[in-house]
């Protein structure tokens, strides 16, 4: 019975399931808010003590989510997962001994489950219909400037001497991505050169992408009276579905 109460609180599409996995989701920007802020703090006993309350809470989240699957592998394959996995390891490494404390920046991965809510956004919020490709494109490019911020971060700590808080990781990682490049802050390391590779193959691709969106959506929204299809290219002039002529409102050419 606790068991189907959990289930349908995870899973079900009542108010109250809503508002739960809506407070999951804040829960979740808050522990992400106090990681960053910590970063720029020597580490105390109270920010001991919040991490085993927020390791707690994420490690029962975690346990829930694995005894409501009906196929229990099938989430081991799941990208948040691992970032539940990562987020949990980092709580217990202060506990494992302070060398592994910088494993804390890694929580960062829950922004993963910000796409667990995206069907919802759809039914409640009229302006993330209205707005989809733009607000998920916002969303890809936050949640790799982080994950890889906290990479950053959790790898040349330490072992860089330009890197000393979260900000110099994010400063390096919004350069790069912008291909600005001011080299005052660089990664030292086999490690820290792929990383760099990384930001800038993907980070630029997601930040062009991300313009284009803004500024030549690859897609408008129109209803087809026919068929009702949503989504046509910028320059349709017929329904690519069911042929029909449609009327796209375009600003003409300069």
């Amino acid at each position: 019975m606790a068991l189907q109460r959990l289930r349908s609180l995870y899973e079900d599409e009542t108010p109250v399931a809503h508002r739960f996995r809506y407070g999951l989701l804040i829960f979740d920007l808050c522990t992400i808010l106090f990681v960053v802020v910590t970063t720029f703090f020597p580490r105390t006993q109270w920010v001991e003590y919040v991490d085993l309350v927020l390791g707690a809470v994420i490690l029962v989240d975690f346990v829930i989510r694995v005894l409501i699957e009906k196929k229990r592998l099938a989430i081991f394959l799941r990208p948040a997962t691992w970032a539940d996995v990562a987020a949990v390891l980092s709580f217990l490494a202060p506990i494992a001994g302070e060398g592994l404390g910088f494993l804390r920046i890694l929580r960062t991965l829950r922004l993963l489950h910000t796409y667990q809510l995206l069907t919802r956004l759809r039914q409640d919020f009229d302006y993330f219909r209205r707005n989809e490709a733009v607000v998920l494109a916002c969303i890809n490019l936050s949640v790799f400037l982080f994950v890889m911020t906290g990479l950053i971060y959790a790898l040349q700590y330490g072992v860089n001497p330009e890197i000393t808080n979260y900000a110099d990781a994010l400063y390096f990682t919004v350069t790069t991505l912008t291909t600005t490049g001011f080299g005052d802050i660089t990664l030292t390391g086999m490690s820290g050169r792929m990383l760099s590779v990384g930001v800038m193959i993907v980070g630029v691709t997601l930040f062009l992408r991300l313009a284009q969106v803004l500024f030549r959506p690859l897609k408008v929204r129109y209803e087809c009276r026919r068929c009702g299809l949503i989504l046509h290219d910028a320059d349709a002039i017929h329904c690519k579905h069911c042929g029909a002529t449609i009327h796209i409102k375009t600003e003409g050419s300069v």
